[in-house]
């Protein structure tokens, strides 16, 4: 059995089937907590009070010695691969950081009080007494904090094909040092025997795992991982948990982090932010100071619509938005469907092609998608975001296309990256999905502007959406 939703499960985990088997997030937990910086912040400084030391005379003013521990922390090292790094490893980095900041202030104060220029003796015995010291003292955080892992080291699953999950997971076992113990296995098939890390082939049985163990890692083993357990993998995520990426089998990743030697990467799949409120920001400032100068352009289409076509200027259809909440979109009409019914499910509303020409015209210009920037006001969409689909398209949608239900995380949009890439109106749903999960993913408030500007330059296009 599958611990991935049945397909009467939405993309939270929650089980509309009654029949008990998907897996249930935890409530929500804080995520874990990356080491704090202050101790070795404070090593740091340390270390450069101690440097400070070589100093004789008029040399140790306060300002030179301020100047000293300010480049000293502002010029930290970069992190190692390894969760807590070793002495060694961190050598040459603490080595050239400190040689810079004695080189920086010396070079410093020789212009502001060249009487007192540091001598040469001087910043190379700074250098040795602080690059010492830092050694030192960083060794002694890295020393608790390596402790405090082989005495709590976080508990995880291992996701992915059941031989590829047990060899990792015996791997992480043998390295206690990585701080990360398996709990369990996240796979449909049959173990290879009985011994080692439990197989959990159910949601209840992951579900168990989680609460009674405190799981605060998963560890995706396999390429498929992504595509087959998205829903799962996102309801770890959401419950506080820290996804990674491993692979298992060849160093295909950029050196970077390790994990028991296996190289990895952290995936982002807790909530999207959404764009907070700088997005919104730029959603009601845009929205509203465009319905002032096209109400006009709105009243006039309104008007000629009315006129050509006869009553019922505004089409008004549900949509899917943000978290699979529906919302009404609007548009200035220009097709009649048969129906509701055939408006809710037909992916080509039959009879388009009779459009009359003001019709075809305004969905070529897509200006009847200006209405919708009322929906963008009122808060139902963003300017930028996946676009919305009909509740029929999207459950389908969701059950062929690995992925799709994951746009929702994200308020939809009248454009968005898909759009600006030509995928509008009857086009690729997959490529539309892949592009859109990039946005969301990749997502930044200047994107959004580069996508507006791309979208208002390329207003007029043969086809509407």
């Amino acid at each position: 059995m599958s611990v991935m939703p049945p397909r009467g499960t939405d993309t939270t985990g929650t089980d509309t089937t009654g029949a008990g088997t998907g897996f249930r997030s935890p409530v929500p937990r804080p995520p874990a907590r990356s080491a704090s910086p202050v101790p070795l912040r404070v090593a740091d400084g340390a270390a450069a009070l101690l440097g400070a030391l070589a100093l004789t005379g008029a040399q140790r003013h306060p300002l030179l010695i301020a100047l000293l521990i300010a480049v000293s922390l502002l010029s930290r090292p970069r992190a190692g691969g390894s969760p807590v790094p070793g002495v060694l490893e961190e050598l040459p980095a603490v080595c050239g950081r400190v040689a810079v900041a004695w080189l920086a202030v010396a070079a410093f104060w020789a212009a502001y009080r060249p009487e007192h220029a540091l001598s040469a003796r001087t910043v190379l015995t700074g250098l040795a007494l602080q690059a010492t010291a830092c050694c030192a003292l960083r060794a002694a955080v890295h020393g608790r904090r390596r402790a405090a892992l082989l005495r709590r080291p976080h508990a995880a699953l291992v996701v992915g094909p059941v031989a590829t999950a047990q060899r990792v997971a015996a791997a992480v076992l043998r390295h206690p040092g990585c701080g990360v113990r398996p709990v369990g296995i996240v796979a449909d098939a049959q173990p290879d025997g009985t011994e080692g890390v439990p197989v959990l082939r159910t949601g209840e049985e992951v579900d168990r795992a989680v609460v009674q163990n405190g799981v605060r890692a998963v560890l995706a083993v396999h390429p498929s991982v992504r595509a087959e357990q998205g829903p799962l993998l996102r309801a770890l995520a959401e419950s506080g948990c820290v996804v990674w990426e491993v692979d298992a089998d060849s160093p295909s990743y950029a050196p970077g982090e390790r994990l028991a030697g296996f190289s990895c990467r952290r995936l982002d799949l807790a909530p999207a932010r959404g764009g907070g409120a700088g997005k919104r920001l730029l959603d009601v400032l845009v929205s509203g100071t465009l319905l002032l100068l096209v109400s006009p352009l709105l009243l006039v289409c309104a008007v000629t619509l009315r006129i050509t076509d006869g009553p019922g200027v505004v089409f008004r259809q549900e949509r899917i938005g943000r978290n699979g909440r529906p919302f009404t979109l609007l548009k200035f009409r220009t097709h009649r469907p048969v129906d509701e019914h055939e408006s809710a499910t037909r992916w080509s509303v039959a009879g388009e092609h009779e459009m009359r020409r003001f019709c075809r015209m305004l969905r070529r210009t897509s200006l009847d998608e200006l209405l919708q920037l009322w929906n963008v006001l009122r808060g139902d969409m963003s300017l930028v975001g996946p676009r919305p689909e009909r509740p029929y398209f999207v459950a389908q949608f969701s059950q062929t296309y690995p992925g799709y239900a994951a746009r929702h995380r994200m308020r939809t949009g009248i454009t968005g990256l898909a759009q600006v890439h030509g995928l509008r109106g009857d086009t690729s749903i997959e490529d539309r999905c892949r592009f859109d999960n990039a946005y969301i993913d990749d997502w930044s408030l200047w994107r959004d502007v580069c996508i507006l500007l791309r979208t208002a330059a390329t207003l007029v296009r043969p086809t509407g959406s």
